[in-house]
């Protein structure tokens, strides 16, 4: 590719015209409170928050996904589900705003998965907000996110979903998840902290038990 091609490429991702697509597909909803939805995910490469549990870790570098134009990304969602989940990596290292108005001008509800470490861009119908102690969320978004999910990898971090609970308004849904590789560990563990702090719900990775994307 020239270098008058690559400028443009560059120039389009950051206008939110193109997107680093690391990849985007129809299933269930596994997590939280959409779980057991059908809906079509668009996973956009990038993030810098450095998770040492992260699933996706193939999703850090935006320079692997190839910037992909917003209008070939919305073509093909809506040919698949009316409920769209934009996920990463980090969405919100990138302007949301172009992407969810075109999904919202061919009738689509927008769904977000973020850890909420960047300015909140887009329009969304709904915001999950997954903190993360290695970069934690912006204070704008905390009142804005219609779900919070608390990864529980240790003891340690209940402690750290009361801190980040507290930030959220009243009527945002709390989840627990375990972190994967912990779960069998855990999960005993957060049955027991659910049963004694109600406000909680305890959230599954139901689809890998279900081995779907």
């Amino acid at each position: 590719m020239s270098s008058a091609h690559t400028k443009d490429f560059e120039n389009a991702v950051a206008l939110g015209l193109s997107l680093p697509l690391m990849e985007a597909f129809y299933t269930i909803q596994g997590e939280g409170y959409h779980k057991g939805a059908a809906a079509y995910f668009i996973r956009i490469g990038g993030c810098d928050v450095g998770c040492h549990w992260c699933d996706v870790k193939e999703s850090w570098d935006p320079r692997l996904h190839p910037p992909t134009s917003i209008d070939l990304i919305t073509d093909q969602a809506r040919q698949y589900a009316k409920t769209i989940v934009v996920t990463g990596g980090e969405p919100l290292m990138w302007d949301m705003d172009p992407l969810t108005h075109l999904l919202k001008q061919k009738g689509m509800q927008t769904h977000i998965e973020t850890s909420g470490a960047y300015p909140l861009s887009g329009q969304w119908d709904w915001i999950c907000l997954s903190p993360k102690k290695n970069k934690e969320p912006l204070a704008e978004i905390y009142a804005k996110a219609n779900e919070l999910k608390m990864i529980i990898h240790n003891r340690d971090d209940f402690k750290f979903a009361e801190r980040q609970a507290q930030k959220v308004s009243a009527d945002c849904k709390l989840y627990l998840q375990p972190e994967w590789s912990k779960r069998d560990k855990m999960m005993p563990e957060m049955v027991d902290y659910v049963m004694s702090h109600p406000k909680w719900i305890m959230s599954l990775q139901t689809h890998k038990y279900l081995n779907i994307p």
